[in-house]
């Protein structure tokens, strides 16, 4: 079983989850890991930058893109046996459809990272017989093209979406040790909602370990007034710096090295 709290207590510090995106239209690297040895060289660098967790996404859901199809989905996922070769991190799956979380799990994938914002007991399954990890993320029951309201408050509404994922995991039979939260930035949240998250990570992470995923996102562009989500980065860096001292144990990120270099010195000096 791939334990999250084992790894961070291994580490003594936040995990650094980094993004491969083996896809034409992700939001920030479409195109950029789309073939084998372009996904292999960032795969290495990634790790050579310190990432203790890849992330491969084969589905974009930026907003601005169309939800490929399972099959498609899986078409681009045919080079991930080579991807689990030359892995020297765990690496997680972002999907949300059970039957890609088990073509990955079955090819040396050991994290689901579950970007359907609802319990569903064939995943539960498949990370069950897998034992493998699993992240749950929040979205309010919408898209990132969409923004919900939340009558009690988005960080009400996040910590009752987590209590009840992981009451329902423990109830299936999943060990509560390989959970993760993410509460979804960029996801059903209007700007207002995602500061309010980013600046909850004490009481969010109640539920740990908790997972931010700010990378490059939106909210960064609005705040710092960047269109390209290639210019977000020292946002998206101080972003991250902040959140793992208030509490969040794994950054889902872009910039790798950045990022692991900006909490070496966020813990020293804060």
């Amino acid at each position: 079983m791939l334990s999250f709290k084992e790894l961070i207590k291994k580490k003594n510090a936040p995990l650094v989850m980094g993004i491969l995106n083996i896809t034409p239209d992700s939001f920030s690297d479409g195109g950029e890991a789309n073939s084998l040895s372009s996904a292999l060289e960032r795969l290495h660098k990634l790790y050579e930058a310190g990432a203790d967790i890849i992330d491969i996404g084969a589905c974009s859901t930026a907003p601005d893109n169309t939800i490929v199809s399972a099959e498609e989905e899986l078409k681009r996922l045919s080079i991930l046996p080579e991807l689990v070769k030359n892995a020297k991190v765990p690496l997680s799956i972002d999907t949300f459809r059970p039957e890609v979380a088990k073509y990955a799990l079955e090819n040396g994938v050991s994290i689901i990272n579950d970007e359907s914002g609802a319990f569903n007991p064939c995943m539960a399954e498949v990370v069950k017989s897998h034992n493998a990890g699993w992240i749950f993320m929040h979205t309010g029951g919408k898209s990132s093209k969409e923004t919900s309201e939340y009558k009690t408050g988005v960080v009400e509404d996040v910590l009752s979406f987590f209590g009840d994922m992981k009451r329902q995991a423990v109830d299936f039979g999943i060990n509560e040790d390989s959970l993760c939260f993410d509460c979804g930035i960029g996801f059903g949240k209007s700007r207002e909602d995602d500061i309010a998250l980013l600046m909850s990570c004490k009481t969010l992470s109640q539920y740990s370990p908790l997972l931010i995923g700010a990378s490059r996102k939106r909210v960064v562009g609005e705040i710092t007034g960047e269109k390209n989500p290639k210019n977000r980065v020292a946002g998206s860096v101080a972003v991250a710096a902040i959140c793992a001292q208030n509490g969040a144990q794994v950054l889902r990120v872009h910039d790798v090295k950045e990022t692991a270099d900006a909490l070496k010195v966020a813990s020293i000096l804060l």
